[in-house]
């Protein structure tokens, strides 16, 4: 009895489990299909800013000019602040790996709880922030990345920076993006007339760079976050179907244990049965003699 006992109450802890995991895959699938379509409107809005630049200095290749080395660049690591999504985190630190002969010097901005701990002991890590769980949260997590990048800014050299981004892409693999300094049109004869500006145009520029470089890391944190979200959807898939093996497993096993109950009970009600025929016969027999004594 006890063996029965314990067996449903696991089967119904571990159905309990897949009922919140089956929840928590459907929030992901929705939060999937939602971010897809933020990621199609920051990548068109990034690519319109990144053209209205390259136009622009076509006509103005005095401005933005200097570049920061690669080695000594500042690096935004986009890592996930939930768990639950395997190996997600592990690879933007093996990435990161591989890329340290090239990025030596380079200061680590570190955005996502999980994984921050795992680059604790990293001695070039300058910033460490939450990062987002949901679309909602990105424009909050953006302004504070984008405070401490003022903050150590401010702390180094003055000039123009090179800004890169090791996160997840489309297609869910780790990818080092260039965000800072924009591309430079290559040398050649002008296209169009040169564009009328009402503002100095190192003022412009210099906004124009704002504009591109918040359009591009919201659409570095959509894309992440729904990379994160497809592979978590991927870990849950194969966690229930691995629950549902164990639930059935644990079905069979429950229903072995009630056939045996069942059979000891009818032979116990079997053996029941044959002691009281024996019983009765007995008495009958002994019934039967007393009346054959009698004169």
């Amino acid at each position: 009895m006890s063996g029965m006992a314990e067996l449903s109450q696991r089967h119904a802890r571990l159905q309990e489990i897949s009922g919140i995991m089956t929840a928590m895959k459907s929030l992901s699938l929705v939060e999937a299909r939602k971010l897809a379509r933020f990621i199609g409107e920051q990548a068109r809005m990034r690519d319109n800013i990144a053209a209205a630049a390259a136009d622009f200095l076509q006509f103005h290749r005095e401005i933005g000019a200097r570049d920061v080395p690669r080695s000594v660049a500042t690096l935004v690591l986009i890592g996930s602040e939930r768990g639950f999504c395997g190996n997600f985190n592990e690879r933007i630190v093996q990435t990161l790996g591989r890329l340290e002969s090239e990025l030596d010097a380079a200061s680590l901005l570190v955005v996502g709880h999980r994984l921050s701990s795992r680059l604790a002991e990293h001695a070039r890590v300058v910033a460490r922030l939450d990062g987002p769980t949901v679309a909602e949260d990105v424009p909050a997590v953006l302004e504070n990345l984008v405070d401490a990048l003022h903050e150590h800014a401010s702390a180094g050299s003055a000039g123009p920076a090179t800004l890169l981004c090791l996160g997840h892409d489309e297609q869910g693999e780790p990818a080092l993006t260039t965000l800072l300094p924009l591309p430079r049109p290559a040398a050649g004869v002008r296209r169009g007339h040169a564009p009328e500006l009402l503002l100095a145009p190192q003022v412009f520029y210099d906004e124009l760079v704002q504009q591109f470089l918040l359009t591009a890391l919201l659409g570095q944190f959509y894309t992440s976050l729904a990379a994160e979200n497809h592979q978590r959807l991927a870990h849950m898939e194969r966690a229930l179907d691995r629950l549902d093996q164990t639930l059935a497993r644990l079905a069979l096993r429950r229903n072995a244990l009630r056939q045996e109950r069942i059979v000891e009970e009818i032979e116990v009600i079997l053996s029941s049965a044959m002691a009281f025929d024996r019983r009765e016969k007995v008495e009958a027999a002994s019934s039967s003699g007393r009346l054959e004594e009698e004169p």
